[in-house]
């Protein structure tokens, strides 16, 4: 398809849960399959906003009259969530993320913030409302296909976890519900199904760059907005998986192309198609939360705010001192700083001491052990003064995970010209084995004290 020639616009908007507490209380943001003991039941209806009207989506979530019932935990809900009493003092982390945030998308962060309050009576939200405030604005994001703006970074908070539904009644627990979450909104500047995947995942970079968000599946989603010339906005929310994403976004412009589409909200489907879920929300359910003073921001604060350097730019570094992407990327996925490692090894020995290997072991022995600095600096001590060998360092590392203090004296080198004679031997006795087979039999009698690559040389030697 011409995108251009159909006058294609899209937008994106992301929202990702941050790694701190909740937003309005000081109860953790952590999720809970326990057996709940608070629970209450409510009905919500739509209330007119500062416009004096009552916004479409709202009226539409009325007419379903379903009940809604609320299940929480002391643990990681209380009196706020339940809606009987107000929000305290905004999270300052999680401010501070959304400063970081904003100074790296190159947005207007304003002078003051107002907490707003958006209605929402899905039965998401006990209040029948969402708390958020916007922190950056006009900001922009750049991309192989140019610039694309960024026109709002909120704060704000997430929803209540469904845990049920029936045609009249609702679950939902409320361990999910004030946990903070980033919007992001972009302008209409995605030219095409592509393009969007890739805006989509350098925002992902971008905020997994700050290592202050939350990981793992339901903790990031991800909606676009859609059109084409003379037809309606569409917005397709509920994206798990991008690679789907352009497909999605070319079967919604082929269902736009055949028939005229009123603005709705739509939900992405594992299959690629979208299933119908409500009007398009107006702006008549915004207005101010009173129960909050507004925010100052101060110069100082902002000179406190340092933006974080950007996965892509550490990446490039490591590829710079010959670390391939996979490697690069496992470092800064596991949070190792390769600088803590001075050893006068070659950089890609270190990190098969401390990536590939540890995988190795939990994939081969089934074991899931998590290695302290220390071990692996023992063992790259003993490697950079030739106290053992590469061979070994498998079973070195294996000993520590069973919780067992390896004899490193038993894995002492053998000089190799101590053992050439007896290679050379093996090799004569031997003319019809492979060269894999000959090492197979030395390395399991030397195992762990002579190096693979000095035992192949001497082989390759006496057996050409």
């Amino acid at each position: 398809m011409d995108y251009k020639d159909l006058k294609f616009k899209a937008g994106l908007e992301i929202h990702q849960q941050l790694e701190t507490k909740k937003l309005f209380c000081n109860c953790p943001s952590s999720l809970s399959n326990k057996t709940t003991s608070t629970k209450l039941k409510r009905r919500l209806r739509a209330v007119a906003g500062e416009s004096n009207e009552i916004d479409i989506a709202a009226k539409h979530e009325t007419l379903k009259n379903k009940q809604f019932l609320y299940e929480g935990l002391e643990e990681n809900s209380c009196s706020v969530e339940l809606d009987e009493e107000p929000p305290h003092e905004i999270n300052k982390d999680a401010l501070n993320i959304g400063l970081e945030i904003s100074l790296l998308l190159n947005a207007k962060i304003p002078d003051e913030l107002q907490v707003m309050r958006k209605t929402v009576i899905d039965g998401s939200n006990t209040s029948g409302f969402q708390r958020t405030v916007l922190v950056g604005r006009d900001g922009h994001l750049n991309t192989s296909n140019g610039k694309v703006g960024i026109s709002v970074i909120c704060i704000e908070e997430d929803s209540a976890r469904k845990i049920k539904e029936s045609d009249k009644e609702v679950t939902f627990r409320l361990d999910r519900l004030g946990i903070p979450l980033i919007e992001i909104g972009t302008d209409a500047d995605i030219k095409n199904p592509e393009h969007a995947k890739e805006v989509a995942e350098t925002l992902g970079m971008i905020l997994r760059s700050t290592g202050k968000v939350k990981r793992g599946l339901g903790t990031i989603r991800q909606d676009v907005n859609i059109s084409i010339e003379n037809g309606s906005r569409v917005e397709i929310k509920g994206f798990q998986d991008l690679k789907k994403m352009p497909l999605i976004i070319e079967n919604e412009i082929k269902r736009q192309k055949k028939k005229k589409i009123k603005p709705e909200v739509r939900k992405a489907n594992p299959d690629g198609s979208t299933t119908y879920l409500r009007p398009i929300p107006g702006s008549a359910r915004m207005y101010p939360e009173t129960d909050i003073k507004p925010i100052t921001i101060t110069k100082e604060l902002l000179k406190k705010t340092k933006k974080p350097e950007l996965i892509s730019e550490k990446i490039q570094k490591y590829e710079k001192i010959g670390i391939n992407i996979g490697i690069a990327k496992e470092l800064i996925k596991q949070k190792i700083n390769l600088e803590e490692y001075k050893f006068k090894l070659d950089k890609n020995i270190i990190t098969k001491v401390i990536i590939e290997i540890p995988k190795e072991i939990k994939s081969r022995e089934k074991r899931e052990y998590k290695f302290r600095k220390e071990d692996f600096k023992l063992v790259l001590s003993k490697l950079e003064k030739k106290e053992i060998t590469e061979e070994a360092v498998y079973e070195i590392l294996l000993r520590i995970s069973e919780g067992k203090k390896p004899n490193l004296s038993k894995y002492k080198p053998i000089d190799s010209s101590k053992i050439e004679k007896e290679i050379k031997s093996l090799v004569k006795k031997n003319k019809n084995l492979s060269l894999g087979a000959l090492m197979g039999d030395i390395m399991k009698k030397y195992r762990g004290k002579i190096d693979g690559k000095i035992a192949s040389r001497l082989i390759k030697k006496y057996k050409n």
